[in-house]
């Protein structure tokens, strides 16, 4: 990555995990001044997302602590380097999980630095300065131009905020494997933050869709508030026969462990399952689905700026933003607790402007 002097020399109030045990208190901390390259942006709304679970109580082992999660950020620009044409001070904008890439390598040069090998993270990453990223529970962030989009006007900030992770990681593969078409079937498996952004995005383009799930009490929910077709519960045999062969695409949002045979069994024959939970443990693939159905099994992460300026432009025409449930920062642990039982519909957005402490 490109090398700059360190230059730390704002100081800056937000929440940080400062071990595993997962709770979550200010911290006061400092970030870089202004480059060239870089905007300033007051953090208005933040969206919890499942991996900053994940980081603030270390379930991976990679946790630097302390740490302040969130790369589902939305605010307003308050500075702009000189070297910022595209960006001006009052711009509605935000920042997803994307923090620095090298630039040079061919996946940089083509609009795909998600899958850079420097990639580092809004927060739990290295800037190029040497410095670690922190993340959006923080009042302000200084942001690399190149990793900043626009939010379109007609989408409110804070049901915005979660497209810039959770709606960007399932429009991604569903641009990449084409399912965006008007008649065409789509499984989602798992109603949450994921989940319920996949059907909208499929309903916005005219496709069937059928909700994937272990929880029948979401069948009325799926299909009356988001618009499904279907439902299967997942766990029930009969239904999950009586739709073998039946759907072109699923797309699998769910975070935990599970077999991924039965699920394979419900695509038609040439039908794509893209995965995009991120569970800690393998999941089972058994070889008899793929091979007799001649099914592909593929993986996403996220997506590239441009790609998510592209999805958001998108959401700004058809009128898709996320269902959530606004919090205030003294209600953070309490959410991350709910959280971790699933009990949210269908995001906690994190209202980092309120006035409230913990």
């Amino acid at each position: 990555m490109a090398e700059t002097t360190p230059n730390h020399t704002q100081c800056v109030s937000g929440w940080a995990a400062r071990d595993s045990s997962g709770e979550v208190t200010p911290f006061v901390f400092m970030r870089r001044e202004n480059g060239a390259d870089d905007v300033t942006i007051k953090v208005l709304y933040c969206g919890m997302c499942h991996t900053d679970l994940h980081y603030i109580r270390n379930d991976w082992g990679i946790t630097i602590y302390p740490v302040v999660p969130g790369h589902e950020i939305t605010g307003i620009i308050t500075k702009v380097g000189g070297n910022v044409s595209n960006f001006k001070v009052g711009d509605r904008v935000g920042v997803g999980c994307l923090a620095a890439s090298c630039l040079k390598c061919d996946l940089c040069k083509n609009s795909e630095e998600n899958y850079c090998e420097q990639l580092q993270f809004t927060y739990n990453g290295i800037f190029w300065d040497g410095s670690i990223t922190y993340g959006g529970y923080s009042k302000m962030l200084v942001a690399d131009k190149r990793y900043v989009v626009h939010v379109p006007e007609n989408l409110p900030l804070d049901k915005a905020a979660p497209l810039l992770c959770a709606g960007i990681t399932v429009f991604g593969p569903m641009k990449q494997h084409n399912m965006l078409q008007a008649g065409k079937k789509l499984g989602v498996v798992g109603l949450g933050g994921l989940g319920h952004i996949a059907i909208k995005f499929a309903k916005a383009f005219g496709l069937h869709v059928t909700v994937i799930s272990t929880s029948p009490s979401k069948e009325k929910e799926a299909k009356e508030r988001l618009g499904a077709d279907n439902f299967i519960v997942s766990t029930d045999p009969k239904q999950m026969k009586a739709n073998v062969r039946s759907l072109d695409y699923i797309i699998d949002t769910v975070s935990a462990v599970h077999s991924l045979g039965p699920i394979l069994e419900l695509l038609k024959i040439k039908g794509t399952l893209a995965i995009v939970g991120a569970p800690d443990k393998p999941m089972e693939l058994p070889s008899f689905p793929l091979i007799f159905g001649k099914r592909t099994v593929s993986g996403s992460i996220i997506g590239s700026i441009k790609e998510t300026q592209e999805m958001l432009d998108l959401c700004g025409k058809y009128n898709i933003t996320c269902e959530i449930e606004l919090v205030t920062p003294d209600y953070i642990n309490k959410a991350l607790d709910r959280l971790a039982k699933n009990d949210v519909r269908y995001r906690f957005v994190l209202d980092v402007a309120s006035e409230s402490k913990l």
